[in-house]
């Protein structure tokens, strides 16, 4: 079974973190840190512009002893990133994210981002679908399946 990113969006949520790309280095890691998570979504006037991530801030600022307090997140984001529409599936989510050589992908559809994935998500649904198939292969071999 290989399930389908728009799946993944309904069972975790589509609530996308977003920050404004003149914002400061230090409110998108405090946001991230309160929120828990590794990547905010760059927003301006409604247009994804890129993406900001924890390795961002330890590469662009911390390892280069820059300040975070007073440079913008337009600074240091990624802004060309890789895409995904919510008809990929979970492993060419994995496949994309590998080539790319990135942890999160903005999912859009029809020019709206409807969610974020991320390699965490991806493998707690191929864990999930494992569970599944083996539990219905125990109830197939034991009788319990109704088919």
């Amino acid at each position: 079974m290989d399930t389908r990113i728009e799946y993944v969006l309904d069972r975790k949520g589509r609530e996308v973190h977003t920050i404004p790309p003149e914002h400061t280095v230090y409110k998108a890691i405090d946001t991230m840190e309160r929120r828990d998570i590794g990547a905010l979504v760059v927003m301006c006037d409604g247009e994804l512009e890129g993406m900001v991530t924890e390795r961002d801030y330890m590469q662009k600022i911390a390892l280069l002893e820059r300040s975070s307090t007073s440079t913008r997140v337009a600074d240091i984001m990624t802004s060309e990133i890789v895409v995904i529409d919510p008809c990929y599936t979970v492993r060419e989510c994995l496949t994309v994210m590998s080539e790319a050589r990135c942890r999160h992908l903005p999912v859009i559809e029809e020019g709206t981002v409807e969610g974020l994935i991320s390699i965490g998500d991806c493998v707690r649904q191929i864990t999930l679908d494992q569970e599944a198939e083996i539990q219905f292969l125990k109830d197939y071999i034991t009788g319990r399946y109704p088919g």
